[in-house]
């Protein structure tokens, strides 16, 4: 059941090319010739002509592990996230930039985000004075979700650059992947501490930001485009089970999972919720196994964390209850399906391959 619901899921996750629109250009940077690496993939060039135009999730991930591939650039997601911004995302960048504060543009990112990529989702924590503005893929069938993640991070950090102005700088940038090689890339484009095995990507700043208004705050305007972004959810809207497990990552990952508390974030009683989830086939425990495994499976593929280290984050304070649950999942054990992964990646990253 879980492997039925997360093929369904990768069929409809797309995500504008707006974002990526930057790929031809930076293989070109780097001596590559754009058409013959799209070739490679079967993505037609014209693609990138309209950043409205959308791209499976994961098309995108095949097509910059390909880049990466044939140009040897380890740090090509970043290269890329670093020409992103505001002016990426259509009607919703224009609904974060007219907003009153940077706390009302940020949640405004977080909450319409699904109409930029289904693939994936932005969530916004704020704690003893830090906020955290993290970002997590929720397709597992992605390849390059290393380079994906470097790419959004690098995305969002232009964001908060230009809400909060040139004062602006990060207290940490959490990488959910193992450290690379070389990390002067990052450090000379964030200029902020690096933590790399984190439990998601994530741009850590002082929760002060958030009250800074914005210069470009008109009301009318954010009506007009509030009316426009509301339309277009309406016509993208999501069905129950696919909003649910938008939230379900960062509250597996917070401890707050339970059907209760899950279902109050949805202003229902727990009975509701799954009743409502069985009318569209699935139940509540399907879709925290899902999700459980997608995070275990990106975890154990991108970064160097122990089996007991991603235990633990998931809630498991006994490695073989861990071990156990994801066989049931999977049908294999967290050690045998890394270097499973670890093998399939090799392959891919190899041009004679």
């Amino acid at each position: 059941m879980v492997r039925k619901t997360r093929e369904n899921r990768a069929e409809v996750a797309l995500v504008r090319i707006g974002g990526a629109q930057a790929i031809p250009k930076v293989l070109r940077s780097l001596g590559a010739e754009p058409c013959a690496v799209l070739a490679e993939v079967g993505v037609d060039p014209a693609l990138f002509d309209d950043p409205d135009n959308l791209i499976t999730y994961i098309a995108r991930s095949q097509l910059i592990n390909a880049c990466v591939a044939r140009t040897g650039c380890l740090h090509f997601g970043l290269l890329v996230g670093q020409h992103g911004g505001l002016h990426d995302l259509g009607l919703l960048g224009l609904l974060v930039k007219y907003s009153p504060d940077v706390e009302t543009a940020l949640h405004s990112l977080v909450h319409y985000f699904h109409l930029h990529a289904r693939g994936a989702g932005v969530t916004l924590e704020v704690h003893d004075n830090v906020a955290t503005l993290g970002y997590a893929i929720h397709v597992p069938q992605s390849v390059a979700t290393d380079q994906i993640g470097d790419g959004a991070l690098a995305f969002q950090y232009n964001i908060l650059a230009a809400l909060c102005g040139p004062g602006w700088k990060p207290l940490e940038v959490r990488f959910a992947h193992r450290k690379p090689d070389d990390i002067g890339p990052f450090r000379r484009f964030f200029k902020a501490p690096l933590a790399f095995d984190a439990e998601q990507n994530a741009l850590v700043f002082s929760a002060e930001w958030l009250n800074r208004p914005l210069p470009g705050d008109d009301p009318a305007l954010r009506r007009l485009l509030l009316r426009q972004v509301d339309a277009l959810a309406v016509r993208h809207a999501q069905d129950l089970p696919g909003q649910v497990r938008a939230v379900l990552r960062n509250a597996l990952l917070t401890g707050q999972s339970s059907a209760d508390q899950v279902a109050a974030l949805f202003s229902m009683h727990s009975r509701t919720l799954n009743r409502r989830l069985n009318a569209f086939g699935t139940s509540f425990q399907q879709l925290v196994d899902a999700c459980s495994l997608e995070i275990a499976q990106q975890m154990l593929e991108s970064s160097a964390m122990e089996v007991r280290q991603i235990a633990l984050a998931l809630g498991y304070a006994d490695p073989s209850a861990f071990t156990r649950a994801f066989r049931r999942w999977s049908g294999t054990t967290p050690a045998r399906w890394r270097r499973t992964r670890e093998t399939v990646q090799q392959k891919s990253l190899d041009p004679a391959g």
